[in-house]
């Protein structure tokens, strides 16, 4: 006999066959450059190896989230609007991704500029958005989604 699935659990079997070909798309050595181009000015007020597992982690849940949302723009839609379709999951993960460089940091309030950290995490968050965009798009265009 057959199993029966629910479309909610075939959504989601989908869902993680995609992000796992997407995945494939994702270079860790790129990953740390980023990184280290990004918080290269707070170098010295907190150590890269304790919070680099976590930034690795918030740069593949914002690849994800541009691959996601991916689709749209292959059936026209701008970068710039499908950006805006998302901007509630984005602002949440640059706000936990600030948290966690707060909190696992060990930054305390007077070592450096708190704006200029939280300009570094949107920067970060919405370039690796924007290359699992890029790069999702692609996929939907030469049919590999």
């Amino acid at each position: 006999m057959t199993e029966i699935i629910s479309l909610k659990q075939k959504r989601h079997q989908k869902e993680l066959k995609y992000e796992r070909k997407m995945l494939k798309e994702l270079n860790l050595t790129e990953i740390k450059a980023k990184i280290d181009h990004c918080f290269r000015s707070f170098e010295g007020k907190f150590k890269k190896t304790i919070i680099e597992d976590g930034c690795i982690d918030f740069a593949i849940e914002a690849f994800l989230l541009g691959a996601k949302y991916s689709r749209f723009g292959y059936y026209g839609e701008s970068m710039q609007s499908a950006n805006k379709r998302c901007q509630f999951e984005e602002k949440r993960l640059i706000d936990d991704f600030f948290d966690y460089l707060m909190n696992w940091g060990k930054i305390k309030e007077g070592e450096l500029s708190i704006e200029e950290l939280f300009i570094a995490c949107e920067y970060f968050i919405h370039s690796w958005w924007e290359q699992g965009y890029t790069k999702g798009e692609k996929r939907y265009k030469l049919r590999l989604h």
